[in-house]
């Protein structure tokens, strides 16, 4: 049985910061829903945790569908613009990519859902992988 308890936030640089690694599965989008519930919460931003959930739900999805190795590792962090920014470690440096689907497809969503939800979204290479993030932002 894996270990989804929440760790607890971190500051690093002035900026709170929620990092865990979970099993490359899509049995981590539980936890890491969870995750970003506690998280956010703790921050006193109830707002966003429906969204923030579902985001976290595509990019852990399209990480265990796509990505190579064995873990993934989640990270939520209220960046200094005033954001909360979503993000999903994985160890494959190809890229996601938002397609165009029809009604009769059964898949490719995800990145639609990221995109609608987020402020923004993107992707940071990394030497032996990718970064994929989403911004929400954080009402006063």
């Amino acid at each position: 049985m894996l270990d989804h308890r929440v760790e607890a936030p971190v500051i690093r640089d002035r900026v709170p910061v929620y990092s865990q690694t979970f099993p490359r599965t899509a049995r981590s989008a539980g936890p890491s829903r969870r995750a970003a519930s506690t998280v956010l919460t703790a921050w006193a931003l109830p707002d966003l945790v429906d969204d923030a959930r579902l985001i976290l739900d595509e990019l852990v999805a399209n990480a265990a569908d796509h990505a190579q190795g064995t873990s993934i590792r989640v990270t939520i962090t209220r960046t200094a613009r005033g954001r909360v920014r979503l993000a999903v470690i994985d160890m494959d440096r190809k890229r996601p990519v938002l397609r165009t689907v029809t009604a009769n497809d059964e898949g490719g969503r995800g990145l639609r859902l990221v995109d609608e939800l987020s402020d923004r979204w993107g992707v940071d290479p990394l030497p032996w992988g990718k970064r994929v993030w989403a911004e929400l932002s954080v009402t006063p």
